[in-house]
């Protein structure tokens, strides 16, 4: 991570001691339906329109439209005005199949809570369990006494529940490690987080939003080649040299906030 927080917050980070976590999981499902009926240009104001008072969602009570939509704007942010959210909004009408991570991703920038379970979880091989007391202890080891047992059992469900709908666990009452589906749309997304946080050219596929992905540096290459022939991002190698640009996802002013 870069370390002016600042810049990065502009850009829609996250990084206060909160999350969403601390309620839900990444709310796929709600996410699914919400961006399935609605515009890539709707406003915030809309998407709570649409979810408190018409409840787009179908909850049953008034209050959990409400939370609903509180915890889905505090993750995601639901604005345009968050260029994180403008370029996720944009990507997740590109492929279905991306979805499930790239939400995954995307919490992950905007959620300290979930970003605790960051490490152990990739650090976990593949088809190694992982247990809620494993992401319990991971809650508790910054501040021993911050949560109630309850609240630890609660906040570790979601947290499993978010890597379980991203695909990086499988399993029921035994979680298991997985590897998740990967597309082209997943890897520019990567790219990106990468390029906003100050990498650039060969750097960019080792920063550690690739990383996370599980792939080769092969496989790596292989899906940000389709992105850039799908016209999701524009990727050269040549010579040894790799060329990264992601045309149309930041404003002139957006792109002098990388150089501050």
């Amino acid at each position: 991570m870069v370390d002016n927080n600042n810049n990065l917050e502009k850009f829609g980070y996250k990084f206060c001691r909160n999350g969403a976590h601390s309620a839900r999981s990444m709310m796929l499902t709600e996410l699914r339906a919400l961006f399935s009926a609605t515009q890539v240009e709707t406003t915030k104001e809309q998407y709570q329109t649409d979810i408190v008072e018409h409840n787009l969602l179908d909850k049953q009570t008034a209050k959990s439209r409400d939370l609903t939509f509180r915890h889905m704007a505090d993750l995601y942010g639901l604005s345009n005005e968050i260029p994180l959210f403008r370029i996720f909004r944009k990507l997740w009408t590109v492929d279905p199949e991306a979805q499930p991570l790239l939400a995954l991703q995307f919490a992950l920038v905007r959620d300290s809570v979930l970003r605790l379970s960051l490490s152990t979880i990739i650090e976990t091989d593949i088809g190694s369990i992982v247990s809620r007391g494993d992401i319990e202890q991971i809650l508790k080891a910054p501040e021993p006494e911050r949560y109630s047992p309850a609240s630890l059992k609660s906040i570790a469900q979601n947290i499993n529940g978010s890597w379980t709908q991203a695909g990086f666990l499988q399993g029921r009452a035994v979680k298991h490690r997985a590897q998740p589906k990967v597309t082209p749309v997943n890897v520019a997304f990567a790219l990106f987080l990468g390029y906003l946080e100050g990498a650039t050219g060969e750097r960019l596929l080792h920063n550690r939003w690739c990383l996370i992905l599980g792939l080769s540096e092969h496989e790596l290459n292989e899906l940000a080649i389709a992105a850039s022939h799908r016209g999701i991002i524009d990727f050269k190698q040549s010579g040894g040299v790799t060329e990264v640009r992601f045309p149309g996802f930041l404003t002139a002013q957006e792109e002098q906030w990388r150089h501050e």
